[in-house]
């Protein structure tokens, strides 16, 4: 199993998993860095998404943005989705630029949310440039279990 993900990218995610939408690209880094999009950075946003017994949470990497420029929502009613836009910086005519690493552009990321989750409860917060992202659970129904007298 630990192959699989340098074979899909070196993504930490599970290719097997049902709940996650990223795509499999296989051409992905078959250009060199200088033909790839100046937004890819932001687009490729890192995202962990843990399942704890109360909820799942969230955690994405979003250095240098501020609450404002990212919106989380939940789209027909199982599909969390992340994204935001991070502005380019401003060019002065006198300015000689030696090295643009840092990226630009707009990101989305979604991910198919189990059925036991509670979408209308879902809540966000962000520090130092992390996005955390709670959804609750639905607590598991145990079953009801009635003991029967025996008689005779």
């Amino acid at each position: 199993m630990s192959l699989i993900p340098s074979i899909f990218g070196g993504r930490r995610t599970n290719v097997f998993d049902p709940f996650s939408l990223d795509v499999w690209d296989p051409f992905e880094g078959f250009l060199s860095q200088a033909n790839a999009p100046a937004n890819k950075d932001v687009a490729a946003a890192k995202v962990d998404w843990r399942e704890t017994p109360e909820a799942h949470v969230f955690k994405a990497d979003l250095p240098g943005l501020k609450k404002e420029e990212v919106k989380v929502e939940v789209e027909d009613g199982n599909i969390l989705q992340i994204s935001g836009e991070r502005s380019s910086e401003n060019e002065e005519k006198s300015d000689k630029w030696h090295r643009v690493e840092r990226s630009s552009g707009k990101f989305m990321r979604r991910f198919r949310l189990p059925e036991n989750a509670k979408v209308d409860e879902v809540k966000a917060s962000m520090e130092n440039g992390v996005l955390s992202v709670t959804v609750p659970k639905v607590p598991e129904k145990k079953p009801e279990v009635k003991s029967i007298d025996i008689s005779g």
